[in-house]
């Protein structure tokens, strides 16, 4: 696999686990017992903290990708081993 494929693939990763770590960690204003500013959203977040969110995600987008690129290259499962389409095969009993 070419450097460039496995950057893109780091890249669309990346995003991913971004939106998946986001909510992750987070305190609203009512759980941690602080005062709400007039106008704010009841779930606008007390403690946020992107640079956690983006090293969480660059951690677990490098794992996803690594595991990714190993399958790839060791071919543990391929594309003929999900076979969604073909009725099972009946099993001798």
């Amino acid at each position: 696999m070419q450097w460039t494929s496995i950057l893109a693939i780091y890249a669309l990763v990346w995003v991913m686990c971004g939106f998946v770590m986001l909510p992750i960690g987070i305190r609203t204003h009512e759980e941690q017992g602080l005062e709400k500013i007039p106008g704010q959203a009841d779930s606008a977040p007390a403690n946020f903290r992107p640079w956690k969110v983006v090293l969480r995600t660059t951690v677990l987008a490098a794992i996803i990708c690594g595991i990714f690129v190993a399958n790839y290259e060791y071919e543990w499962l391929a594309l003929e081993d999900l076979n969604l389409y073909s009725p099972p095969e009946p099993s001798s009993k």
